[in-house]
């Protein structure tokens, strides 16, 4: 396999954000890489791309400072960003092109969608349109409710 040194982590703040840039760290490590957490705010269309979002950047900025402080506890170099736009799969994708990374890394919560499985819109818009490779982690499947018990 080809050397990775350059890895984008893509944190949203949920339970997945940990395990998305652990793997991150562990494919940039051996090579003495750098992993970015990307985290995206997305915008409406009734809004200005360049809105003053205070509440999102506060969370987004608290956040990357938890992954920085993780990254550091894994003995891996992790630096994050917070970008604004419309569509978060082409903003991730647009981000690995400028900074030429060697890996998206995302998370991906376990969703169904009329009864199957669902893999949403971001997932496979960065499949179909990324340079480089792509990890997806997909969140476990919940456990189904026993019968009667509700």
């Amino acid at each position: 396999m080809a050397e990775i040194k350059r890895a984008l982590a893509l944190v949203t703040g949920t339970q997945m954000d940990k395990p998305v840039v652990s793997i991150a760290c562990d494919l940039v490590r051996a090579n003495k890489g750098k992993v970015w957490a990307l985290y995206v705010i997305e915008v409406g269309r009734k809004l200005p791309l360049d809105a003053e979002l205070p509440n999102e950047t506060a969370r987004g900025e608290h956040l990357l400072q938890r992954m920085e402080a993780f990254g550091h506890s894994l003995k891996c170099t992790v630096e994050g960003d917070i970008l604004q736009a419309r569509d978060i799969g082409a903003a991730v994708v647009q981000e690995a092109v400028d900074r030429q990374t060697d890996v998206i890394v995302t998370g991906m919560p376990y969703t169904e969608r009329y009864g199957s499985p669902s893999l949403g819109e971001m997932v496979p818009y960065v499949l179909r349109h990324s340079p480089c490779r792509v990890v997806v982690y997909r969140d476990q499947q919940p456990a189904p409710i026993p019968e009667g018990a509700q």
